[in-house]
C-alpha cells in the first residue's frame, strides 16, 4: 500500500494493526496456523518493515499472544487462549450497533489498591479498565458510564485473587451533580471528539484503490483504538453535534464493504502459503 492509499498518516504500532487483522479475519474463523510470510507480507504492505514485523511476532509469541510452531523451515503461529479471551472481550463492542451508548442512566465506581508483590500486573489492569470505559476521578477512584461487570476486569489466570481486593458500586449522580464537569474532569473530552473527527476523516473517501486485506486491518486497528478512547459518554451530557453516531455508521459501511473481499484475499495468501510447505 502506498502513502496515497494509507487513509491517514498516522503511525499505527505493529502489534495494533495485527489484533485488528486477528480480530477481522482470524478469531474463529477456522484457520489452521498462518505461516509467518503471510503477517509479514501484510505488515510489508502496511509499510512496516520485515524485521520490525518478525521482531512483532517474537514479542507477541513471548507475551503468550501468539502460540508458535516450526513445520520444516517454517514458522506459524496461532492464537493463544489468553489472545482468544481478549478479542473475545472486545468483540461484542466491536460488532455493537451503538458502542458509545451506555446502557441506562447508572454509573460505575470502582476503587481498587495494587499490593506491591503484584505491581507487574497494575499496566495490564489499567488497560483492562480503560477498554471497560474507566476514567480515572481521582487517586484510586475510577468512574464508568453504565453497569460494569467488574469480574471481568480481574479474569484471568493472572489475576487471581485480586478481584477481592476491588470495590465497586452501581449509582446515580445527586440532583446536585454538576455531570458534564465530572466527564471533563475523568476524561479528555476534546480528545475524545478529535479522535472521532480524525476517524470520520481518515475513512470517509472510499479509498477504492487499495487493497482489500491490508484496509480492512487499518480500519480494525482504528476502531479499536477509537472504543479505547471513548469509553461511550451519555448523550444528555454532550453536545448535540457529539460525532459518535457519525463515526459508528462509518464504520459499519466501510467494514462491510471490504470484509468479503479481504477474506478472499486472505484465502488465496493461506492457499499460496499452504502450497509453499
Amino acid at each position: 500500500m502506498t502513502a496515497a492509499q494509507d487513509p491517514r498518516p498516522r503511525r499505527r504500532a505493529p502489534q495494533q494493526l495485527l489484533f485488528g487483522f486477528l480480530g477481522a479475519l482470524v478469531l474463529d474463523r477456522g484457520h489452521p496456523p498462518i505461516g509467518s510470510r503471510v503477517f509479514l507480507q501484510l505488515l510489508a504492505d502496511l509499510g512496516v518493515a520485515e524485521a520490525a514485523g518478525r521482531a512483532t511476532l517474537a514479542r507477541m509469541t513471548r507475551k503468550g499472544l501468539l502460540h508458535r510452531v516450526r513445520e520444516g523451515r517454517t514458522a506459524r503461529f496461532a492464537l493463544t487462549p489468553r489472545a482468544e479471551r481478549l478479542l473475545r472481550e472486545a468483540t461484542p463492542r466491536v460488532r455493537s450497533p451503538e458502542p458509545f451508548t451506555p446502557p441506562g442512566d447508572e454509573w460505575t465506581l470502582l476503587s481498587y489498591s495494587m499490593p506491591e508483590s503484584r505491581r507487574d500486573l497494575r499496566h495490564q489492569i489499567r488497560a483492562r479498565l480503560i477498554w471497560a470505559g474507566f476514567g480515572g476521578l481521582r487517586d484510586g477512584l475510577w468512574i464508568a458510564p453504565g453497569r460494569v461487570d467488574i469480574g471481568t476486569i480481574f479474569d484471568g489466570p493472572e489475576f487471581a485473587g485480586l478481584a477481592g481486593l476491588a470495590d465497586a458500586f452501581h449509582s446515580v449522580p445527586a440532583a446536585s451533580t454538576d455531570v458534564p464537569k465530572l466527564l471533563h474532569r475523568a476524561w479528555d473530552v476534546p480528545a475524545i471528539r478529535a479522535e472521532h473527527e480524525a476517524f470520520i476523516a481518515a475513512w470517509a473517501s472510499g479509498h477504492d484503490g487499495g487493497r482489500p486485506l491490508p484496509l480492512l486491518t487499518l480500519l480494525g486497528a482504528d476502531w479499536l483504538q477509537l472504543l479505547r478512547t471513548d469509553p461511550g459518554l451519555p448523550a444528555a451530557h454532550l453536545p448535540d453535534d457529539w460525532p459518535a453516531a457519525a463515526s459508528t455508521a462509518l464504520y459499519r459501511e466501510r467494514y462491510d464493504a471490504l470484509e468479503p473481499a479481504a477474506f478472499a484475499q486472505l484465502r488465496d495468501l493461506l492457499r499460496e502459503d499452504a502450497g509453499r510447505r
